[in-house]
């Protein structure tokens, strides 16, 4: 099910706002199974034979973590617990995941004809398994209590509103929101509006940015220097407002609700090094394999730089494989973990703090080029896209192409740009937060906002979420 569908705006949504605020609303318990219930029921909706996979991880990482939680003073058993649950959810991961691609590459190279199972992918697998996994090392960690009752392990996991495209959610975040949260006006109505807001980015500014860089990217004829930079600037708003779009409407439905879940983007594109764009862009992801990977490994605080190397290695191997079984991914991944591996070993952030603008261009001239191998279907598409966009191939400077999009989409380009950067958020709480009568205004901005996303979603094509497919 969408967010962005007219069953969850308003037949599934109202549901269950209704249900919990006045159906169940003396029983915190039966709050929890209806959202419970009605988490499955979201995940279930379209494809319910992949709620078994939902229901067999949230069993299985219930009993690791009673497991580790009673052999916590044996370490033996303990790391042998945590182990288990590794494989256990890693072997999840690379049935569904990378099977199909480990099989395909393992014919290709070895010259040998195994046979492909075909393998649907269940939606979100990636995020929840992340999560699940994350609830049992919080446990052994001592970092969340353990929690003996299955119905909340599986609330936490299969949550509608972060379920299926983040943030991942940490379980030490809201351990004790699952029973001991305060449901507040402010907080609903500050809900609602950050949901309305992720809700435009996504309907307004991704949907109208796809369709320009599916006509880059897709295209069958030779395509100018001018179009080929269009379509990727496009697929760089695109991504960005579709999946930080999304995040806010997953805190906005998680404050309804009384939950209160970390931010998962921090304006990213305003990054002067690519080491602070990736603390800027899914934050969540990034302290995940920092907490859980990168650090156990030993982080930056080794005496080598070599080590330093190879942990970084790790974490940006793991990171691109992460986001899917294609080598896109992973040579994306490791693009990132050479950028990185400069600028800590050469002190880039501090030696060319007075070239803030420079710094700017190079950050951003990198991750555009990124995003071009991340929205490719193979490295050889790829490299053709970036050839035209650097003009080698003998194509046009400027096309007929380039002029349609850019022109009739100035006004969105323009709205993209200035979106983000924090000059909406500056002018929110520099003044409408102070002043009732800008308040109001911003109120029915919002509401005017919503009711034109709406218009758009109702004429427009079907759009998924990219980060649906992780």
């Amino acid at each position: 099910m969408l967010f962005s569908s007219f069953v969850f705006l308003f037949l599934f949504l109202p549901c269950v706002i209704f249900s919990y605020y006045v159906i169940f609303r003396r029983s915190r318990l039966l709050q929890n199974l209806l959202l419970l219930v009605a988490s499955l029921l979201f995940y279930a909706w379209g494809e319910p034979k992949f709620v078994f996979i939902m229901l067999l991880s949230i069993l299985a990482n219930w009993l690791f973590g009673l497991f580790v939680n009673k052999f916590r003073e044996s370490k033996k058993i303990s790391r042998l617990i945590i182990a288990f649950s590794a494989i256990f959810n890693v072997g999840i991961m690379f049935i569904f995941k990378y099977l199909m691609f480990t099989l395909e590459n393992v014919n290709s190279i070895f010259g040998l004809s195994i046979s492909v199972p075909s393998i649907a992918l269940p939606i979100g697998i990636s995020f929840f398994t992340f999560q699940a996994f994350s609830y049992v090392i919080d446990v052994y960690r001592g970092k969340g209590a353990v929690q003996k009752n299955p119905f909340y392990v599986g609330l936490y996991i299969s949550f509608f509103p972060q379920l299926i495209a983040g943030p991942i959610v940490r379980y030490q975040t809201i351990a004790d929101q699952i029973t001991g949260r305060k449901e507040t006006l402010d907080d609903f109505s500050k809900g609602v509006t950050r949901f309305i807001v992720g809700f435009t980015k996504k309907i307004l500014i991704a949907n109208i940015m796809a369709v320009i860089a599916d006509a880059a990217f897709n295209s069958t004829d030779e395509i100018s220097v001018a179009f080929a930079w269009l379509g990727a600037i496009a697929y760089t708003f695109q991504i960005y407002f579709d999946f930080s779009g999304y995040s806010d409407m997953a805190i906005g439905l998680g404050r309804m609700f009384g939950f209160h879940f970390l931010e998962n983007f921090n304006y990213p594109y305003i990054s002067k090094s690519i080491s602070e764009f990736w603390r800027r862009w899914h934050i969540s992801l990034g302290s995940w394999f920092r907490d859980y990977v990168y650090f156990p490994l030993g982080g930056s605080r080794v005496k080598t730089n070599s080590r330093l190397i190879f942990n970084l290695f790790v974490v940006w191997f793991l990171t691109g494989v992460w986001h899917g079984a294609n080598w896109t991914f992973i040579v994306w991944g490791l693009i990132y973990f050479a950028l990185i591996s400069f600028e800590k070993l050469s002190g880039f952030e501090k030696k060319w703090q007075k070239h803030s603008f420079l710094k700017h261009l190079y950050t951003m001239f990198f991750v555009v080029f990124g995003w071009v191998l991340f929205r490719s279907e193979s490295i050889g598409l790829a490299g053709d896209y970036l050839s035209s966009m650097l003009g080698i191939v003998g194509n046009p400077l400027v096309d007929n192409a380039f002029l349609m999009h850019f022109t009739n989409n100035i006004v969105i380009f323009v709205a993209a740009t200035l979106f983000s950067l924090p000059i909406a958020k500056y002018m929110r709480e520099k003044f409408a937060d102070k002043h009732k009568t800008l308040n109001v205004l911003y109120v029915v901005g919002i509401v005017v906002l919503f009711i034109v996303a709406v218009s758009y979603m109702v004429k427009g094509s079907y759009n998924p979420f990219i980060y649906f497919n992780f």
